[in-house]
């Protein structure tokens, strides 16, 4: 097998036809040895049901469908470690990425480099989207330490070694584009076009955001233990300098009376940082207990569309 497409599939019944349409025009020219893996990640339309009745139309077709909603980043992992082709694309459902992009993808990979990730120069998202997400990846960035891109998703071409790499990584927390910068090798980015989304609305909304980033960061950075450090020297050091010069004023007898008010407010701002700084540590703990279970990352419930040996013993153990 040459080249995999893989796209993991949630509330796009109506999209599904035109896109692996899309996909057969934009890879035929390229190989004639090419799969499509759609990934359905519970969805609770008709998409599964969709992609039954295209499988039966499309020999190249391939569906998994996994037992409960995981998220869109273990979907991906179902379908990589599904992949069998020496180059591997992912790409969302919504056809906000462009399948008449992959060609491009595909020839700046054939100069050498081993990812090409797809950066969307001009996004058709709304101005709301676009500022949520510009800071979302930057506090990302800040807090990982990491390099992050707001205008670089999942889009991208990627070689049999890289996703042999990614797949080994077996932790609890998935987040597909860190892990591939994480494995490094040779990578570069093209621009290409940027679809609307006119069939779907994103999945994606503040409080997963918000979830998906507490994740990211508590997988692959201890920084926010690192700030609660930080905090507390600086909380220490002001009531050291409080305490001094309140017992420099009282040997100087200007303090009559103990203030209420000051006592009140160091306790409740002592209890409140104690409190986050427990909290950061518990957060730490939790997401250590969950990894320690050895959970499978995912569980399949159906397969269809020729899906080999080697792949099923992949996605049965996760």
């Amino acid at each position: 097998m040459h080249l995999s497409i893989i796209s993991p599939v949630y509330r796009a019944e109506k999209v599904l036809d035109q896109l692996v349409e899309r996909i057969k025009a934009a890879v035929s020219p390229l190989t004639s040895e090419f799969e499509i893996v759609l990934v359905d990640d519970y969805s609770p339309d008709a998409s599964w049901e969709k992609i039954e009745q295209l499988v039966q139309i499309h020999p190249e077709l391939k569906g998994i469908k996994l037992s409960r909603n995981f998220g869109q980043h273990y979907a991906i992992t179902a379908g990589l470690d599904a992949a069998q082709g020496e180059w591997v694309v992912v790409m969302d459902c919504d056809l906000q990425d462009r399948p008449e992009e992959i060609p491009a993808l595909y020839q700046k990979a054939l100069e050498g480099y081993d990812v090409v990730l797809a950066k969307r120069a001009d996004r058709k998202d709304s101005l709301l989207k676009r500022m949520s997400s510009k800071l979302f990846y930057r506090t990302l960035a800040w807090l990982t330490g990491s390099e992050q891109d707001e205008t670089i998703a999942n889009f991208g071409i990627y070689h049999q070694k890289v996703i042999r790499e990614i797949t080994q990584l077996r932790e609890s927390i998935r987040y597909f584009p860190t892990m591939v910068r994480w494995v490094g090798f040779r990578q570069t980015a093209i621009e290409v076009d940027h679809a609307g989304n006119q069939e779907r609305e994103s999945s994606y909304n503040f409080k997963k955001l918000f979830n998906l980033a507490l994740d990211i960061i508590l997988a692959y950075s201890d920084k926010p233990i690192r700030l609660t450090i930080k905090l507390g020297l600086v909380v220490a050091f002001t009531g050291f300098l409080f305490a001094l010069i309140t017992l420099i004023n009282y040997i100087q007898g200007e303090i009559i009376v103990a203030g209420y008010a000051s006592l009140i407010i160091s306790l409740w701002l002592l209890a409140g940082i104690v409190l986050i700084t427990l909290g950061v540590v518990g957060l730490y703990v939790g997401k250590t207990f969950e990894g320690v279970k050895n959970r499978p990352i995912y569980i399949v419930e159906q397969k269809i569309g020729g899906i080999g040996l080697v792949a099923e013993k992949k996605i049965t153990h996760g």
